[in-house]
């Protein structure tokens, strides 16, 4: 059973009681939804090996960027894990695994997470991060047991930062989202506040900046990159590739996770990043470096977004206030992932040429009004 409050805290108001819980708490069974997935399936392998007496249950509907494959560190060690392939979404069998696992403790990754795809399946990525979010907190209010709601959200809720040397974006800053993938994860962030408020899930947010490493799925820019590379075919950037982002190498995110869900504070909103920025037409010349590639030759323009924010710059002060700090350098990180791309290639998740596309194939108003019947959406 999880520990009673000490009778200090009980007298507290409950915001004051959740900051004193925060630094002695310990979970006992988690559930991870989007196991499968990439940050997702390396929180859940450093979970398990890093606390082996966690009962963890891996929740994932293995879609197509998510791989069994990405959990076989945490399936071949440890008798306490399991795996489920389900949705989110399914209010009867979240209900059911909160119940049979007497679930605590909910790491919320499970989204549609591709910007590219957002512009041309938008409605998807609200079902997806709105509605299955909205599903899973009610099936956590119904179950009563959670003492840590941990949501995964995205630097990209803040929208565009200004040109450098403009103040990092801190997590009291605006939401202003400029995309439909931002758009669903700044909406989903709405109902983790509500129920909180409303029925005292105890929730932590977290907004991260992108992240690399090994087993990303290959939509994502530098995977992209570097298989294109060793397929010696162009690496396209949007437009002229002056956007800049932030890089975080995985593990240092999956020790971040570890962190949070340890120390963070219910109600708090934690930035995950780095102040370290790249243009991403100098993440393609990297890749050119590390496989003797002209970058003359090798980078080529496409055209860019609908429309691509031009800089993404978080304050992680918060986060590096509980002890936490980015550990791997950029050219170890990029080694690493270069080193795991060239073993394994493509044949992690089988044909990904259509990934390696500069644009996702985009749907047309016909197959938007079709994805939206097979949805069951009402058009009246």
């Amino acid at each position: 059973m999880p520990p009673s409050p000490s009778p200090a805290a009980a007298a507290m108001p409950v915001s004051a009681a959740a900051a004193v819980a925060a630094d002695e708490y310990t979970p006992r069974s988690i559930l991870i939804t989007g196991a499968a997935g990439f940050i997702a399936s390396h929180v859940t392998n450093r979970l398990v090996r890093e606390h082996p007496t966690y009962r963890v249950v891996a929740l994932d509907k293995l879609d197509y960027c998510g791989s069994v494959r990405n959990l076989s560190p945490a399936t071949r060690s440890s008798p306490s894990f399991s795996f489920v392939r389900g949705d989110v979404g399914s209010t009867d069998l979240v209900l059911h695994l909160l119940a049979a696992e007497r679930i605590d403790t909910v790491l919320h990754f499970a989204a549609q997470t591709h910007v590219d795809n957002s512009f041309g399946n938008s409605l998807e990525f609200t079902k997806s991060n709105v509605l299955a979010t909205h599903s899973l907190l009610e099936s956590c209010r119904l179950h009563g047991l959670i003492r840590r709601f941990v949501h995964v959200s995205t630097d990209e809720v803040y929208g565009e930062t200004g040109a450098a040397g403009d103040a990092a974006d801190e997590e009291e800053s605006r939401l202003l989202p400029s995309n439909p993938y931002s758009a669903s994860k700044a909406a989903a962030e709405m109902l983790v506040m509500a129920y909180a408020r409303s029925y005292g899930i105890p929730a932590i947010t977290t907004r991260g900046n992108n992240v690399y490493g090994p087993r990303q799925f290959p939509e994502k820019l530098i995977p992209k990159f570097i298989l294109l590379a060793i397929r010696g075919e162009p690496l396209p950037v949007h437009g002229d590739g002056s956007h800049v982002r932030s890089y975080l190498y995985v593990e240092d995110v999956a020790e971040a996770f570890d962190v949070l869900l340890h120390r963070g504070h219910v109600g708090g909103v934690y930035n995950i990043g780095t102040t370290r920025e790249r243009r991403v037409v100098d993440v393609a010349r990297h890749v050119c470096g590390m496989f003797g590639l002209d970058p003359e030759v090798a980078v080529t323009a496409v055209s860019d977004r609908p429309f691509n924010d031009r800089r993404y710059f978080i304050d992680d002060k918060k986060l590096k206030a509980l002890g936490w700090e980015e550990r791997t350098p950029w050219e170890e990180g990029m080694r690493k992932t270069v080193e795991w791309y060239v073993k394994h290639g493509e044949e992690w998740w089988g044909d990904v040429s259509a990934a390696l596309l500069p644009h996702p194939r985009m749907l047309t108003p016909q197959q938007n009004f079709d994805t939206m019947a097979m949805n069951n959406f009402d058009f009246e």
